[in-house]
């Protein structure tokens, strides 16, 4: 079966920036990047699903949850350190989707996308695990893609969250989580 490997979210701002994770974002650094340059390397299709959103935004559910985060033309919707660098490598190989909501599926053409590369098989890795990682892997599920969750490219600002999406990425959507590659 065909794989993509949708990297979520992994920019300035939600590492870093105005809506951090922090030390845990920082600490799969190295793993995003590597998982980015091997899909891209063997042929896979490797997609970034970025967060965009508008400066003066009100409309926009979030607004009254976050601050504003990832918006368009700032430096906090840049890719995070070494994935910068293997998305500029890459580029060629790597497809760069905006979205505006949680859920890559959510108002894009990713699935349409998927179906026509005869793509049945997703590989999950970015922020926040508990968040846009999660709402990602729930639509896959409806969507009938099979799941698999790199735990070790996966972080969040919510420790708890953070445990309770594995557990349900695994439990509830019968995802494989990997860590090295590797099924745990």
């Amino acid at each position: 079966m065909k794989s993509a490997l949708i990297v979520i979210d992994y920019t300035v701002d939600f590492v870093t920036g105005k809506l951090p994770c922090g030390d845990p974002a920082i600490a799969i650094e190295p793993r995003i990047a590597a998982l980015t340059e091997a899909g891209a390397e063997r042929g896979d299709w490797v997609v970034m699903a970025v967060d965009l959103h508008e400066a003066g935004e009100t409309e926009h559910p979030e607004h009254r949850l976050f601050p504003p985060h990832n918006i368009r033309g700032t430096e906090g919707r840049r890719l995070y350190g070494e994935l910068e660098a293997a998305y500029h490598r890459q580029q060629e190989r790597i497809y760069w989707m905006d979205k505006t909501r949680y859920s890559a599926f959510a108002g894009t053409d990713l699935e349409l996308r998927l179906r026509a590369k005869g793509i049945g098989r997703l590989e999950l890795a970015g922020v926040c695990t508990d968040i846009c990682v999660l709402h990602t892997a729930v639509d896959a599920y409806n969507r009938g893609f099979e799941l698999a969750i790199h735990a070790d490219a996966v972080a969040s600002f919510n420790e708890a969250g953070h445990a309770w999406a594995l557990g349900h990425f695994r439990d509830t959507l019968g995802a494989r989580l990997l860590i090295g590659g590797q099924p745990q």
